[in-house]
């Protein structure tokens, strides 16, 4: 079994909350990952009928059988159950009795901050790292120089790393990531969908959804979408936000510091699986990848979910930014260290272009004392430094 960094956040999270929950998209790992660290816990999964109906007739009765020392998967499947959960560890206060497990943050998230506030510490679990599946250390304090020295380069190249996405279960099974994705994105669209959203005509959705894929990377234009799609503004909104708590997309905002500039102000989207998103796009096979015309935006998706997860991963909320000024200036990804603005560029080819390093020669001048001088993110395989900058590889992010 490949380990998950998440884990030792999980199991010092149990010694500290009553509850644990672990949310994240469908087939990201969850309940591998509960099962793994908690191997002497009793498991129950509300997808199944007749526990689900247990919780939902006799929710004291299903808690009294499952009292202490288990895990309730699929847990938004009885929303309910989490007020009798917060009476529960109120009466008996011991740390690590449940760990729960959901799909859905939105529906999580507005049950949690209802009943389980302050008794439930909330961990985040996406697709595997290509840390992970390297079984190196994760890049969690931007930069390591001896982590990234140390990174292996992975088997496959990077067109197959990208095209063949994240999900656990592609790599464990050696699966066809079109086949699995394409039937993945299928449930997703006709179960999670459907039971959040009332949608009539399911095609829609999906071609809103392709078109998103369109624009990973790029600015987020919810008119210019919505006319696209064929669908209101409001709508727009609402399924971007589902899309969101599902773990599909990531919206990234913009920063705030204008270092007497005008900015941008309107976030930019990205898909979290880089395999997904190939799918989407009608992406066949690496080399039909490697010469499509966003090719620099996939790549670009890649790196940023890289990051996002070795954030996510060690349990900690991920400050990441862009930065884009109205002349066109634009930082691929700000850092916020908080006592420091770390800059970083991605840029999928594999040889290094002089002016690869202008915006973040000229970010730097404009941020003064608030920013170093960054690094650059490229679709080659060697580690150096130019112009002061590091060029680091794409496999040691």
């Amino acid at each position: 079994m490949i380990k998950r960094f998440l884990s030792d956040p999980l199991e010092e999270l149990a010694h500290q909350y009553p509850i644990v929950t672990i949310t994240g998209p469908r087939q990201s790992g969850k309940t591998t990952l509960a099962k793994a660290v908690f191997p002497a816990y009793r498991y129950v999964s509300l997808e199944d009928l007749d526990q689900r109906n247990f919780a939902e007739t006799d929710p004291r009765g299903f808690l009294a059988q499952y009292n202490k020392e288990v895990i309730i998967d699929e847990i938004q499947r009885v929303p309910s159950l989490f007020s009798y959960l917060q009476t529960t560890v109120d009466d008996i206060p011991l740390n690590g009795r449940y760990i729960l497990t959901g799909s859905q943050q939105f529906l999580l998230n507005k049950e949690i901050s209802q009943s389980l506030a302050g008794r439930t510490a909330i961990l985040r679990l996406l697709p595997f790292s290509l840390a992970e599946l390297q079984a190196r250390p994760s890049q969690t304090l931007w930069l390591n120089s001896e982590l990234i020295k140390n990174a292996p380069i992975p088997g496959q190249s990077l067109a197959q790393t990208i095209f063949t996405g994240f999900y656990p279960r592609i790599h464990d099974q050696s699966l066809s990531p079109q086949q699995w994705l394409r039937d993945y994105f299928d449930t997703y669209v006709t179960r999670d969908i459907r039971s959040m959203l009332n949608i009539g005509d399911l095609r829609v959705f999906e071609q809103f959804v392709r078109l998103l894929a369109g624009r990973s990377g790029q600015l987020l234009n919810l008119t210019s979408l919505g006319n696209d799609a064929g669908v209101s503004h409001t709508t727009v909104k609402r399924w971007l936000s589902i899309l969101e708590a599902s773990y599909i997309i990531h919206i990234l905002p913009p920063h705030f510091r204008n270092f007497n500039k005008r900015l941008v102000k309107t976030p930019k989207l990205y898909f979290i699986d880089t395999g997904l998103l190939c799918l989407l796009l009608g992406i066949n096979s690496t080399d039909s990848l490697v010469s499509h015309p966003l090719l620099g935006n996939i790549f670009e998706t890649f790196a940023i979910s890289e990051i996002i997860k070795s954030f996510t991963h060690a349990g900690r909320p991920a400050p990441l930014y862009f930065w884009r000024d109205r002349s066109g200036l634009e930082i691929d990804l700000i850092i916020d260290r908080g006592s420091a603005l770390f800059p970083v560029e991605m840029k999928a080819a594999q040889t290094i272009a002089p002016d690869f390093f202008s915006n973040l020669k000229s970010w730097s001048s404009l941020a003064s004392g608030a920013g170093g001088a960054g690094a650059l993110v490229y679709g080659g395989n060697s580690l150096y430094t130019r112009q002061n900058i590091p060029i680091l590889p794409w496999f040691s992010i």
